[in-house]
């Protein structure tokens, strides 16, 4: 299309989505008893390829939690929401993951587990914010 131009490599072509860019999100869901299958969303982790960007954003009602368990370890659970989190920003908190660019720390932490904490399937959208959609997306689905 004329006026189009194609952006970094590896990213979309731009000039397409008035410049809003494709990203990608797993919500972060807690499974206190895996054997019920019963579950609550603590969590969303977006994913904008274009601009090299991962983030998590987590939040855990902890009432509700102890509804489905009343038994519930829920200092385990914050702090493996944590480690989500810290994964996300890279650097010494990611661990092992530290060298990894965002998309590969998002498709690790997005990779089927049978933990307590567990991300669903992976959704898209256009932002023009990839961290403010975080925020809503976290509004909207878990708080």
């Amino acid at each position: 299309m004329a006026g189009d131009r194609v952006a970094a490599e590896g990213s979309e072509v731009s000039g397409l989505h008035n410049g809003r860019d494709v990203f990608e999100y797993a919500l972060l869901k807690v499974v206190p008893r895996v054997e019920r299958g019963e579950m609550i969303n603590a969590g969303v982790v977006v994913y904008c390829r274009a601009r090299r960007f991962v983030e998590a954003r987590t939040y855990l009602d902890e009432g509700r939690l102890r509804a489905l368990d009343a038994n519930a370890d829920v200092e385990g659970v914050k702090a493996a929401l944590r480690a989500v989190e810290g994964i996300c920003v890279g650097g010494e908190r990611a661990g092992q993951a530290a060298g990894d660019d965002a998309g590969r720390r998002f498709r690790w932490l997005i990779a089927p587990r049978c933990t307590v904490v567990q991300p669903g399937p992976v959704h898209t959208g256009l932002t023009a914010d990839p961290s403010i959609e975080a925020e809503r997306l976290l509004g909207l689905l878990v708080k």
